[in-house]
């Protein structure tokens, strides 16, 4: 059995689960660390060297922010990828990787299911 973590908001989450922190999708990763308990990996840029490392859970604590939501339902996380393909911040291919790693069902907003132009939908073979 795995490890798991209490976040802020009370989820309890292990390294298999994907969750909200700052308004962005995370996983958590246990280190085997002096100074550092655990971090956060971000969904599509982890082992990137952006993870976020944390000494305890009461450092997070103090980092969680208004955006982080923690857990989400299916249905949160589609209207998070529907958010992000109108924001300049991230590109196709990141909301495409993260369309597929989400645990949701995902069909993009404005996209006709009988359409065929090469949009986000072509992309995640769907």
């Amino acid at each position: 059995m795995s490890q798991t973590l209490e976040l802020p908001n009370g989820d309890v989450v292990s390294p298999d689960d994907v969750f909200c922190y700052n308004d962005y999708p995370y996983r958590l990763v246990w280190l085997e660390d002096d100074t550092h308990e655990f971090a956060l990996s971000p969904l599509y840029w982890g082992d990137s060297g952006m993870d976020i490392p944390f000494r305890d859970r009461e450092a997070l604590v103090d980092q969680w922010e208004v955006d982080s939501q923690g857990r989400m339902t299916a249905e949160e996380w589609a209207n998070w990828l529907d958010d992000a393909t109108a924001d300049h911040r991230y590109s196709d291919d990141e909301v495409t990787s993260l369309a597929a790693e989400l645990p949701t069902e995902w069909d993009p907003e404005g996209e006709d299911s009988d359409s065929s132009g090469g949009g986000i939908r072509d992309r995640l073979g769907l």
